[in-house]
């Protein structure tokens, strides 16, 4: 704030004002930013359809999910349920993106104690969040720590996943599992490096003011519906994206996230959206998919 006040010759209080009130602004606009431009979701992204690792087998794709921990500045009575994965208090972010990396949902504020999964079923429940579900036959992918159930795919479990484990691996990939694996694990990296590109672009989540708690999740929204307009209006060429578009290998290191242990799956029958549904039906999906991939 102080550096703002500096360069525009204002005072803090003044420079604080308006930045609230951008914040604000922004965030109203992210109803229309945030969210996926082909909301039926009847067209397969073309990051799919023109490549060969990935079409016909995830044709019916439509993006990732994953969560990911934003610096957060809390009173001295909360912060220990605000404690995230690395020892310090984090907001835990659940997102979803699309293949053109840019964010078609986002739920931010919860504390950085709080599983993945917890956010991803309560944003499933309450439908006033308006989750992009997938419609018939449609899904995301998901890693370990999300629910196997309808509408989202997730790995074999027990089986290597992560891709740096197949590049430093001293044997090569064996078994439909592992295909499946390393061909799901490719495509749900974009979310990674949506995260990466984000988190890179906006130093302030990754040092987070000591403002309010609901400015700080509003920061999380408002940095999100920026990163999707800079991406999706190209008026120069970025850096933060150019470096992942020229390599798609390449994730910004703000981006990548610390494993959590993996979710056993249950099997289930048909039950009200938000719990566990169509565990087999998706269970016979992933063991569709990892014989076309084998036999490829």
């Amino acid at each position: 704030m102080q550096l703002a006040s500096e360069r525009f010759q204002h005072s803090t209080e003044t420079i604080s004002r308006f930045f609230t009130k951008g914040i604000s602004a922004i965030k109203r606009l992210s109803a229309d930013v945030v969210r996926p431009v082909d909301h039926l979701f009847s067209n397969i992204p073309q990051q799919i359809l023109n490549d060969a690792r990935y079409m016909p087998f995830f044709k019916d794709c439509i993006g990732a999910i994953d969560g990911t921990h934003v610096d957060a500045r809390v009173p001295a009575d909360l912060q220990v349920s605000y404690i995230g994965r690395h020892g310090t208090t984090t907001q835990n972010v659940m997102a979803v993106c699309d293949f053109n990396m840019c964010f078609t949902f986002a739920l931010a504020g919860w504390e950085g104690s709080t599983h993945d999964s917890r956010i991803f079923q309560h944003a499933l429940m309450d439908t006033s969040y308006n989750f992009p579900y997938p419609p018939s036959g449609k899904y995301y992918v998901v890693d370990a720590g999300y629910p196997l159930q309808r509408g989202f795919l997730k790995p074999y479990p027990g089986t290597r996943y992560h891709l740096p484990d197949f590049r430093r691996g001293s044997r090569p990939i064996q078994g439909r599992r592992e295909i499946f694996n390393q061909a799901h694990s490719s495509l749900r990296s974009v979310i990674e490096r949506s995260f990466g590109v984000w988190k890179k672009k906006w130093k302030i989540l990754r040092d987070m003011p000591p403002y309010s708690l609901t400015k700080q999740r509003d920061i999380v929204i408002a940095t999100m519906a920026l990163h999707n307009y800079i991406r999706r209006h190209p008026s120069r060429s970025d850096k933060h994206f150019r470096a992942c578009d020229e390599d798609e290998h390449f994730i910004h290191p703000a981006g990548l996230q610390r494993r959590t242990g993996q979710i056993n799956e249950h099997s289930g029958g048909d039950h009200v959206r938000g719990v566990q549904v169509g565990v087999d039906e998706m269970v016979t999906l992933r063991d569709s998919i990892a014989e076309q991939l084998h036999r490829s």
